[in-house]
């Protein structure tokens, strides 16, 4: 790290500090949740240096969150005001486990508004840009998030919740959009529709695709396969989670590395089976405190993804914020050891990108005599020439790159399901 770098990093520490006791003393006021976790603690009344907080500060799980909300319904204790001053509610997804409400006042609903703004920057979004939101503005906080922040940031924005593939792929067209937003899963099936209607992506006026809800925007797999059927289209990838907010950019100078927004975050990479800090460059879990989300805050909350801080920036980018490789590998409980071998999601959505005639897959794992067994569902394209050519391409490309043999199921044309938001593809039976 440069000497201007690491002065840069030195001074981002020090205003971490300022903002972590501010929130820790405004929680520990008035928050039902954290104020005994942080009086037991000793840090209360805040702390001299973020060492001295990662020592004495347990970690906060999802499933404390959860029991808390059951224990107290609807919205547990876990808020440092009056429920009259929340105006935002939001969920979690469920998508391991039962859903978690969070709620936001006006204040705390900026300061995300605000991150997101960091995320447009960062993609070279201004006033001029015409934003398509391709989601369905249920309770997931994510793209919600980022409607306001550009709405505030002068764009012209175009909601697509309720309509069709195709008369999204129709408004896109007609309103001269520029900017899509939306999961790499449905910029991916929106391609496909627009190759059934006969639609040339080519014609439309994309140049840029936000994704976010899932990993896949960092995977260079995946990103290549998304500029391939957008074609003139650049992808950048964001991440986030309606409990703590947007957590991330794309770094402006490194496609496929996310910057961690450390105005807002207290970012930490841990070991999940001991809780201590792995080495430089090592694979861990990303636990989070939240700065600026005072009303309904999380304190050292492990967030369950697997990331890799990116120890070779360009100089440009060097003591801003920290650098995730490959922005969210996988998830620490997403894992799955099939005859001896570790499996994540992410490789296996990886290897089907570089597969063309895949319109779809699904993947199902079965305990047999104390094994895992994987099978895997795959859904050609209605054009595809031999479809037991691609079958067996499937299962070599598989074989090669997991030194699995993995059984490949076809199905028939539009049988697996199509996904808006995050895609379910992994089944455990």
């Amino acid at each position: 790290m440069t000497v201007a770098a690491n002065s840069q990093h030195i001074a981002s520490r020090r205003r971490q500090v300022e903002s972590l006791n501010r929130l820790l003393q405004q929680v520990a006021a008035t928050n039902g949740f954290y104020r005994p976790i942080l009086e037991n603690a000793g840090v209360a009344a805040g702390v001299s240096s973020l060492e001295e907080f990662f020592a004495k500060t347990p970690l906060t799980t999802k499933t404390q969150i959860a029991e808390d909300q059951q224990e107290h319904p609807p919205y547990g204790t876990n808020l440092t005001y009056a429920v009259e001053k929340y105006t935002r509610f939001h969920q979690t997804s469920a998508t391991t486990g039962a859903p978690i409400r969070w709620l936001d006042t006006d204040e705390s609903w900026q300061g995300l508004v605000d991150q997101w703004k960091r995320v447009l920057a960062a993609a070279g979004i201004d006033r001029e840009n015409r934003l398509y939101f391709a989601f369905s503005f249920g309770p997931f906080l994510g793209f919600w998030t980022a409607f306001d922040a550009a709405q505030q940031s002068g764009c012209l924005c175009l909601p697509g919740g309720g309509l069709s593939s195709l008369g999204r792929l129709e408004a896109i067209k007609a309103n001269g959009v520029d900017t899509l937003l939306c999961t790499p899963t449905y910029a991916a099936r929106l391609a496909d529709v627009a190759k059934d209607e006969g639609i040339d992506l080519g014609d439309l006026s994309v140049e840029k695709i936000i994704v976010a809800g899932e990993p896949g925007g960092s995977v260079p797999e995946v990103r290549a396969d998304l500029e391939r059927r957008w074609p003139g289209a650049t992808i950048y990838d964001h991440h986030g989670m309606t409990e703590v907010g947007p957590v991330s950019y794309q770094c402006p100078e490194k496609p496929g590395t996310l910057m961690v927004i450390e105005s807002a975050y207290l970012a930490e990479i841990l070991d999940p089976s001991t809780g201590q800090p792995v080495a430089a460059g090592e694979v861990g879990e990303l636990v989070l405190t939240t700065l600026d989300r005072v009303a309904s805050p999380l304190i050292r909350y492990r967030t369950g993804d697997l990331v890799r801080q990116d120890l070779d920036l360009p100089l440009s980018c060097e003591g801003s914020d920290l650098a995730l490789a490959g922005g969210i590998l996988g998830r620490v409980d997403d894992m799955v050891l099939v005859r001896g071998v570790n499996v994540y999601p992410s490789a296996v959505d990886a290897i089907m990108r570089c597969v063309p005639g895949v319109a779809e897959y699904r993947v199902t794992l079965r305990d047999e005599q104390g094994m895992v067994e994987m099978r895997l569902e795959v859904e050609p394209h209605v054009d595809v020439a031999s479809r037991t050519g691609l079958a067996a391409q499937v299962a070599a490309r598989l074989r090669a790159a997991l030194n699995l043999r993995v059984p490949v199921v076809l199905c028939g044309p539009e049988t697996l399901p199509r996904f808006e938001m995050k895609a379910r593809r992994w089944i455990r039976t």
